[in-house]
């Protein structure tokens, strides 16, 4: 396919997740031969500072590790950046500032894809720095929409799983209890859930709750595609 877009990830946030994001595109492109798939070039790096601990004021930031990943990708030959990880969005603006290619928001293509579907509350999963970053909260505001998260002690578990997942611990065990919380945001009046980190969909699926469950890595799969000029599978 000439005429596509080449895709630069910026990956390793985590491994496992960038691995789910590619796998994803893979599956979701129309292709009937291998050259109708689109090319990625991955920087699959799990060395950038953690955000979570800079949140914490205990680290450096990433930004500058993440522009500096973005503007090799673009001299790779990537025509447009994508990035599968929600949190690192808080550095969008140096990422940004580093290329001169489209880069596609995470935050922004699924909370457009959640106001399409008229909800008055939404549940947001997501990690510390994410939310104390307010990416999906003030995106959601914009949109008129009602942010619902969890309270401190249930977000105190959703962070030890999501280590847990990064960890490779995708058990029943990790799963059933990302339901739980999930649902504990349906309690709270949420109709739709955001899964605000790229490893969620990894042990949550949409037939795991009542409501609608929005990935924000399916959405992105879904956005790189078409915009690279791939073919949707339906």
């Amino acid at each position: 396919m000439a005429d596509t877009k080449t895709v630069g990830v910026i990956g390793g946030l985590g491994p496992l997740a960038t691995l789910d994001f590619f796998e994803r595109v893979l599956r979701r492109t129309r292709a009937v031969r291998e050259q109708d798939h689109l090319r990625l070039i991955i920087d699959n790096n799990p060395h950038f500072p953690d955000r979570n601990a800079y949140a914490r004021g205990e680290g450096p930031s990433p930004g500058p590790a993440l522009a500096l990943c973005a503007k090799g990708l673009q001299a790779a030959g990537a025509d447009v950046i994508v990035m599968a990880c929600n949190t690192t969005h808080a550095w969008e603006g140096e990422i940004r500032a580093a290329i001169t290619v489209p880069f596609l928001s995470i935050i922004r293509e699924t909370v457009d894809a959640v106001a399409e579907l008229r909800p008055e509350a939404v549940g947001v999963l997501a990690v510390d720095a994410c939310l104390s970053a307010s990416l999906y909260q003030d995106a959601l505001k914009v949109a008129g929409l009602k942010t619902v998260l969890l309270n401190a002690d249930s977000q105190r578990t959703f962070m030890e799983l999501i280590y847990r997942i990064k960890s490779g611990d995708s058990s029943e065990t990790v799963k059933r209890s990302m339901v739980t919380l999930a649902r504990k945001l349906e309690a709270q009046g949420a109709e739709v859930i955001i899964a605000g980190c790229t490893e969620i969909p990894i042990v949550l699926t949409a037939d795991d709750i009542e409501g609608e469950l929005v990935s924000s890595t399916d959405i992105l799969v879904e956005r790189t595609i078409v915009f690279a000029g791939g073919e949707l599978k339906t």
